[in-house]
């Protein structure tokens, strides 16, 4: 028993010594495939970041609207009841360009008391104030200014932000894309023939489309004196802009 003893020990003693001989080179070969496995042996990549811009233009094809009644009165049920009169009444002159009911969305009814003074800085009474404003989708731009004169005379005297637009605009962002896609290239090619070396795949790129520039209008006020201005106002579509800028990171060579 004590032979078979010193047999295992002197068994662990020569394992131990032929590891620590070769440790290293075990070592080493199992951080060259290490190396290798993940590609850390070769230089990292270099590359080329450009932006570049691509616009398309459009003529609108639709127009939003803002049309609203405001009414006052010391009393509160008759200013809504007076304003219920008009309101309604614009609504119909609105509803006689054949504008359909879902073109034409409540997005605001309100009530509220406005506090009277006199010279002296004392309470006299409160004003009831009442509004009640339509947001209206014309798929007719040629009637924007018709749709207008017709609303104030009826008892509109609050039009609000004119806004045009155009309601599919899949194809100018495509062809935006494209041009700001071939702006950022144009860009990067220049720049490697400026330090002499060539463009290689590209590593990432990103897009971001801005917002849409809207021509706008925007006019208050009240009774006839407003009619008569509303009815003069001219009401231009103009053109609009589909801006789309991208990112692009090149690999050189």
């Amino acid at each position: 028993m004590r032979n078979k003893g010193i047999i295992s020990v002197l068994i662990l003693v020569v394992m131990a010594l032929a590891l620590s001989g070769c440790g290293p080179a075990i070592a080493a070969q199992a951080a060259g495939n290490l190396q290798q496995a993940t590609g850390t042996d070769q230089p990292p990549v270099r590359t080329l970041a450009v932006n570049g811009t691509g616009k398309a233009y459009l003529t609108p094809d639709i127009a939003y609207i803002y049309i609203g009644v405001q009414t006052e009165n010391a009393d509160a049920a008759e200013a809504v009841a007076e304003n219920n009169t008009k309101a309604q009444k614009v609504v119909d002159a609105i509803k006689a360009f054949k504008i359909e009911a879902k073109d034409i969305q409540t997005t605001n009814f309100s009530i509220f008391p406005q506090q009277q003074y006199d010279e002296n800085g004392k309470l006299t009474g409160v004003i009831y104030m009442v509004n009640n404003t339509v947001y209206v989708t014309l798929r007719d731009i040629e009637k924007v200014g018709e749709v207008i004169d017709a609303a104030v005379t009826a008892g509109a005297n609050t039009i609000n932000n004119i806004q045009f637009d155009v309601e599919d605009k899949a194809e100018a962002l495509s062809e935006a894309r494209k041009a700001a896609v071939a702006d950022a290239r144009r860009q990067a090619e220049e720049l490697a023939t400026a330090v002499d070396v060539s463009l290689g795949a590209v590593q990432s790129m990103s897009s971001y489309t801005s917002g849409m520039p809207v021509p706008m209008y925007e006019g208050k006020g009240g009774g006839g004196v407003f009619a008569d201005q509303a009815a003069a106002a001219p009401v231009s579509a103009g053109q609009l802009v589909v801006q789309v800028d991208v990112s692009i990171v090149y690999a050189i060579e």
